[in-house]
């Protein structure tokens, strides 16, 4: 199928990804149905690594018109949409050319929290309770349908975009099957596929309907380049490419890239580390806002008895359930039982986020986080010292300021694509920080050799590493923390982003 394209200014690179740059909200009237009304937009700009490294489409060294293509996230979106027509005003995207689909509510929500969070990430994170979950039956038939809608949204926008022979770069797991749609609808373009989140192995990965495993696959080998955060990712999707296709594997002696042959076509396998962006980072972390927040954060962290600083335990985390944070409370609370001598001496910053709060198992993991840090601090607090000082409202300014003073950093997720705070830490650290890393994040690959390496699993472990990071001497906590920083930020976003523009084009 090969669609007919509209005659108008057409790119020359695109970006597919669920969430675009920019967010709107609406003040004053609502509709009947709940949706905007006639109330003013309000236009907020998107932070992080990944904005920061597809704001690249806009630089002159993507080269071309470029365009990114995002979904339409609430009623303020959609409202943008309508109003605009689904281009958005570059005032309110910094410059950059955004088309915003407005997919139905119903599709989106199926797409997204059915499928996307709901099963896509639970396989790759491999959080399912294998007794209980999952279980496919008419449910997830309907919303894998609305998942194939949504995608065939995407693939339809981007080949209306497109310029002959354009190269596209289409994110995550949101969007697996848009490189096959895609293909189907434009031939003449260069796709690329990006994996922001682990790839489960075979034995794992094969929970899902054998149909649906076969179509994801498919899907991002429609790409020319599949690109993934660390090898061991990679290399999980091309063990599941032989496991369910039958596909052949092969290595470029030049590049040290897998090739997935499949059906007479071949598929690159890149790596892309995204780094933290150490400019932006290191100027935020400077502002007055931080330094304000670093006062209130060292009241609460106060001294202990002998009037010496207590030592900072910083974790920063969406309450996600593969980051782990529960059983990092409870390796924190093993500490101080095991380890008496750091009651007092001591605070765990527990900054906790709250994410997909629309889901019943995200609300009940982030009680849990409560319940435990509420748990520790009875049981070992004292009138002028609290354990852990838990945080549950994002504030970026406030990450930054625990950032600086961290002592030591826990960073134990079950699995991550990479872990972005695990880079972020030395990057902007004031005085040196040790840090206790999970095996099981992609981080671990760069990062593993000057970190305290842990089983995420193992509480006792974890806690034994944490007394060996609060035990660790000042210099080689520094001297640690300068290669630490060195090598996450080997890769910073713009230039991970247009690593990956330049190699597929390449391919």
């Amino acid at each position: 199928m090969v669609v007919e394209r509209a005659s108008q200014a057409l790119a020359d690179v695109l970006v597919a990804s669920n969430r675009g740059p920019v967010s709107y909200s609406v003040a004053g009237e609502t509709t009947q149905a709940g949706g905007a009304g006639g109330g003013s937009l309000s236009a907020k700009r998107g932070g992080g690594g990944l904005v920061s490294g597809l704001s690249a489409i806009a630089t002159e060294d993507s080269g071309g018109d470029a365009v990114w293509v995002c979904a339409a996230l609430g009623d303020g979106d959609r409202e943008a949409v309508r109003r605009s027509g689904g281009k958005l005003d570059r005032a309110d995207t910094g410059g950059q050319s955004v088309r915003m689909l407005d997919i139905p509510a119903g599709t989106f929500a199926d797409a997204y929290n059915g499928i996307a969070n709901s099963v896509l990430w639970f396989v790759h994170h491999m959080l399912y309770q294998t007794p209980l979950e999952p279980s496919f039956g008419a449910e997830f038939e309907q919303q894998w349908a609305s998942y194939e809608r949504y995608n065939a949204a995407f693939a339809d926008a981007l080949a209306d975009e497109a310029a002959e022979g354009a190269t596209v770069l289409v994110q995550d797991y949101h969007l697996t099957l848009v490189p096959a749609l895609l293909r189907e609808r434009r031939p003449d373009l260069r796709i690329g596929h990006f994996s922001h989140t682990p790839w489960a192995p075979p034995d794992y990965y094969r929970m899902l309907p054998d149909a649906v495993a076969e179509q994801v696959l498919r899907g991002v080998l429609g790409a020319d380049r599949a690109a993934f955060l660390t090898r061991r990712w990679a290399r999980g999707f091309a063990d599941c490419c032989v496991a369910v296709l039958g596909a052949a594997v092969a290595e470029d002696e030049s590049t040290g890239e897998l090739e997935v042959t499949c059906d007479g076509r071949t598929t690159r396998l890149g790596v892309h580390g995204l780094g933290a962006d150490a400019e932006f980072l290191r100027e935020r972390a400077g502002r007055d806002d931080v330094d304000e927040r670093i006062a209130i954060l060292r009241e609460q962290i106060g001294s202990d008895r002998d009037g010496r600083p207590r030592r900072a335990l910083v974790r920063v985390d969406r309450t996600e359930l593969s980051k782990n944070i529960v059983r990092g409370l409870h390796a924190y609370g093993r500490l101080l039982a095991d380890r008496p001598e750091w009651r007092e001496r001591v605070v765990h910053l527990a900054l906790a986020y709250p994410s997909r709060q629309d889901l019943a198992v995200y609300r009940d993991y982030m009680s849990e986080v409560s319940r435990v840090a509420e748990e520790i601090n009875s049981t070992y607090g004292t009138e002028s010292w609290t354990p852990v000082v838990l945080f549950l409202k994002d504030d970026f300014a406030r990450s930054l300021a625990a950032y600086r003073l961290a002592d030591v950093a826990l960073v134990n997720p079950i699995r991550d694509g990479m872990n972005l705070v695990a880079k972020e830490v030395p990057v902007v650290s004031d005085d040196g920080c040790a840090l206790v890393l999970s095996r099981e994040a992609g981080a671990y690959a760069e990062l593993g050799e000057d970190s305290l390496v842990v089983n995420p699993y193992d509480i006792a472990d974890t806690a034994r590493a944490l007394h060996e990071a609060l035990t660790m001497e000042h210099g080689r906590r520094a001297e640690r923390t300068k290669r630490l920083a060195a090598a996450a930020t080997a890769l910073p976003p713009t230039r991970w982003f247009l690593d990956q523009l330049h190699a597929l084009r390449d391919a």
